[in-house]
């Protein structure tokens, strides 16, 4: 996991939001995905700058969706400056 990733995961994991429950670094189909919680359908991706303007990403991200997932994506600066920015996003969309 990348620093971002830690970070972010010392917030989701342990259910500290609202109770709901993340997953790390799970397989869905032929991908693995950085936080999932099924619960809420929700995937969570961190990303570094390789990501920006990703053709993959949005495939990947249009196939998570055609599964019914939503998927959200935070840059790994993001994740570290402004973590509870991020989490009110994550909240928002729970």
């Amino acid at each position: 996991m990348t620093d971002a990733e830690r970070a972010l995961w010392r917030i989701l994991r342990g259910r500290h939001l609202e109770g709901y429950r993340f997953r790390r670094q799970e397989p869905i189909d032929h991908y693995i995905v950085d936080f999932i919680c099924f619960e809420a359908r929700l995937i969570i991706e961190v990303d570094g700058g390789q990501h920006a303007e990703s053709y993959a990403d949005k495939k990947r991200d249009a196939h998570l969706e055609w599964r019914g997932f939503r998927v959200l994506r935070f840059w790994n600066n993001d994740v570290l400056t402004n973590p509870e920015g991020v989490c009110r996003v994550i909240l928002e969309a729970l």
